[in-house]
């Protein structure tokens, strides 16, 4: 119950400091999407992330700066700061920034874009980046493995426009092994709906507002020790729940809380009970 409490108080110590941010892109916070950054443009990241399990939760930050270099291609690079740990299943988290202890340099190309109407948009965007640990080390069983790279690719699709936003992701992490040691592949999905209302569609100085229901799935492969298949790792999860995202000139806020509807994991991770994030931008 301690650990909860510091979790909570230092979700709302960051939802205090919203008077110094903007949000990474225009999209949902925990599902995969595909706006890119304007060319040229330079985006900074603050996020806070939590995961809060039976016993014990794992809370951590990042920062992330991403770069434009044409209005279709942008690279982003971000770096983590764990407060706290917990023996829960391998997730990715959020599309961007992992929930995990790695530093994560990653490519964004949006390969396809078709306007059907005003202000209406089908768009595709293909992800790839490295994924390098950090010193950190995670709770449980995947703090005990020989620390690798990995690989992170992703593909998102869907539609934007003034009122309705709609997008479908799937996503993948693997990981080298050394002497035995690997971490498991993790296999993730998305789909996201986003309504802006009428009144809410407000240009500066007012504040523009949307939100979205988020669906994300994690599948797990066994951790791998020493040459083997670990029992009672990996494993399957699948959480909803809604999301915020408000504009500002060129600052943002985003957030929101996901809760699990199907959980199917191995009896080594620790049951999770639900996820937050919070995130602050900056464009400029």
């Amino acid at each position: 119950m301690r650990r909860e409490k510091r979790v909570g108080a230092l979700a709302a110590l960051v939802l205090m400091l919203n008077t110094a941010a903007h949000a990474s892109g225009h999209g949902p916070v925990f599902a995969m999407a595909t706006p890119t950054n304007a060319k040229g443009g330079w985006s900074v990241d603050w996020g806070v992330m939590g995961r809060v399990g039976d016993q014990n939760s794992g809370a951590m930050g990042r920062a992330m700066f991403t770069y434009g270099i044409t209005e279709d291609v942008q690279v982003s690079f971000s770096a983590p700061a764990v407060f706290s740990s917990a023996a829960l299943a391998p997730a990715r988290l959020t599309s961007m920034m992992p929930g995990t202890a790695d530093f994560e340099g990653i490519g964004a190309w949006r390969f396809h874009r078709q306007g059907t109407g005003v202000g209406r948009r089908f768009e595709t965007t293909a992800y790839g980046g490295i994924v390098v640990p950090g010193s950190q080390r995670p709770a449980g069983m995947m703090g005990e493995l020989r620390r690798t790279p990995g690989v992170y690719t992703a593909l998102a699709t869907g539609m934007a426009s003034r009122s309705h936003y709609f997008w479908l992701g799937a996503g993948n992490v693997w990981f080298a092994e050394r002497d035995g040691d690997r971490r498991p592949d993790v296999l993730s999905y998305s789909f996201v709906w986003g309504y802006r209302p009428p009144p809410w569609q407000k240009d500066y100085p007012h504040w523009d507002w949307r939100f979205f229901a988020e669906l994300t799935g994690e599948n797990a492969g066994r951790i791998r020790q020493a040459g083997h298949a670990m029992l009672g790792t990996g494993g399957h999860q699948i959480f909803v729940g809604p999301t915020v995202l408000g504009i500002y000139k060129n600052y943002a806020i985003q957030g929101g809380i996901q809760f699990p509807v199907f959980h199917d994991v191995g009896a080594r991770h620790e049951r999770e009970r639900f996820r937050f994030a919070i995130n602050l931008s900056y464009f400029f």
